[in-house]
């Protein structure tokens, strides 16, 4: 898989969705593919954050303002490009993040919630429980069109996902 004729010439890239749609795994392989830097947004939640989604609470916005604002910081600072997993599920999260990085672009994996629950299910490693999954699809809000970005299945294997997204970067035509 290529990816050397990527239409944007700094990509500043946010991969969403909900917990288990493999956001972190397509973020990071895109960021290897197109040579930018990777980072999960899971990173820059606080430990009151982690806390509480480890004990089944979902987060409120006001949990989540300082949390989209350092990923939306982070994404903002790489003008050579960047690639940011992060859930990012209203529009209203996109924009905050947009505050920070205009020219963000999103890839929204979106799926079924039997196969995310499943996933997330299966995590030994990770804060998240299962049982937040269901609120994740009640919060989520698809993009919008006036927001830049697109829409992709995560109902499909890593490397089909991958050269779908890669498709769509080079503006339609194969990399």
């Amino acid at each position: 898989m290529r990816a050397d004729s990527i239409r944007q010439s700094a990509p500043r890239i946010v991969v969403m969705g909900v917990s288990g749609c493999g956001k972190s795994t397509i973020g990071e392989a895109l960021g290897q593919l197109l040579g930018l830097p990777f980072a999960d947004a899971d990173d820059f939640h606080s430990a009151a954050n982690i806390a509480k989604m480890t004990g089944g609470t979902s987060l409120t916005d006001v949990n989540r303002w300082p949390w989209l604002d350092a990923v939306g910081q982070w994404l903002g600072e790489h003008d050579s490009g960047a690639v940011v997993a992060c859930s990012a599920l209203r529009s209203t999260y996109r924009d905050r993040i947009r505050t920070h990085c205009p020219d963000a672009y999103f890839v929204h994996l979106a799926g079924p919630i039997v196969l995310a629950v499943r996933r997330v299910g299966a995590r030994r490693d990770h804060y998240m429980p299962s049982t937040l999954v269901g609120s994740q699809y009640d919060t989520l809000e698809a993009l919008h069109d006036e927001e830049s970005g697109t829409t992709i299945s995560f109902d499909q294997p890593r490397d089909a996902v991958l050269e779908e997204l890669l498709v769509v970067l080079n503006g339609g035509a194969r990399p």
